[in-house]
């Protein structure tokens, strides 16, 4: 079986981390997400807070601004 990641868009950048790597699953809050995230990328928790998390049926989660129409 493939190794869970979260495919994340930050800055201008897009990574794929293993959830491992985060210590975080499926079960965690999206606010925990975004605090692992926040840790990994050495920035304030603020970064990620408008961030939208969604969870794949695979297992993967995808971590990204929130999208602006208009």
């Amino acid at each position: 079986m493939a190794t869970a990641v979260v495919h994340v868009r930050f800055e201008g950048r897009s990574a794929d981390i293993p959830l491992g790597d985060l210590d975080v699953g499926m079960r965690s809050s999206d606010d925990q997400v975004r605090r692992a995230l926040a840790e990994y990328y050495r920035v304030p928790a603020e970064k990620f807070a408008p961030y939208i998390v969604e969870r794949h049926d695979n297992g993967n989660m995808t971590v990204r601004p929130e999208a602006v129409f208009g």
